[in-house]
């Protein structure tokens, strides 16, 4: 039932609908968004979600391959990620990012699927992570938990040979505010490169599922051993 559902399972249904699907059976959709964020957690700490709006997240979610490209693509992914986030934490920052931060005014109250419609509108640019959290850093903000949501060819501004990306000298002096800040970062496509290296205050999760939403809250609680790699997961298939 709509009580079990979970948000993913419902946006890949209702993009999967064709334009001249009853809008009863879309309003139903819309109703069992809003009851399946009830099974979303609510996460400890202060938080910052940056959902990725560059021009790559409008690829599908399962890349380009015959018979099995998925109507959903990453930026619907990452904008419903922040959707659900805010809905459930609803002092959470919400920083939708491309070359610079992309200022973005949503209601915590509004549906999950009108502020997932909103951030998805903004699509488009080149891609740069560290922007979100240089724009936390010149506010002074230093967030427990920062959740990063994104197609991993944005990891366009590391730097080769081993050095610290851009990214991670950002969180690095957000750290020195917020000695237990916890970066988590979201690959939804991985292509076997991570933005954040393996450590204990950085999480890595390649691909995406519903189930990511209880991975996130268990790290902000520290419910999570040192080795945070998470392995790919599939998809939930509809």
């Amino acid at each position: 039932g709509a009580a079990k559902a979970l948000p993913y399972q419902l946006l890949a249904s209702l993009t999967a609908l064709n334009a001249d699907a009853s809008p009863l059976l879309r309003e139903a959709l819309h109703d069992a968004m809003e009851l399946s964020v009830a099974n979303v957690p609510v996460l400890a700490g202060s938080v910052a979600v940056c959902p990725d709006v560059s021009g790559s997240m409008a690829s599908p979610v399962t890349g380009y391959r015959k018979g099995a490209t998925s109507a959903v693509r990453c930026i619907d992914v990452a904008a419903l990620v922040a959707a659900a986030v805010l809905r459930k934490n609803p002092t959470a920052q919400v920083l939708p990012f491309e070359v610079g931060v992309r200022p973005v005014r949503l209601e915590a109250r509004d549906t999950i699927l009108t502020n997932a419609a909103k951030l998805a509108a903004l699509g488009g640019g080149g891609t740069n992570c560290s922007a979100p959290l240089a724009a936390l850093n010149a506010a002074g903000h230093a967030p427990d938990l920062v959740i990063f949501v994104s197609d991993n060819q944005s990891w366009a501004d590391a730097n080769r040979g081993g050095h610290a990306t851009a990214m991670m000298a950002e969180w690095t002096k957000l750290k020195a505010r917020n000695r237990a800040a916890k970066l988590a970062c979201v690959d939804i496509q991985p292509y076997g490169t991570t933005q954040g290296a393996e450590r204990e205050d950085v999480l890595n999760i390649g691909g995406f599922s519903d189930a990511v939403f209880d991975q996130i809250a268990a790290f902000a609680e520290g419910r999570m051993g040192p080795d945070h790699w998470v392995g790919e997961i599939r998809a939930v298939r509809l």
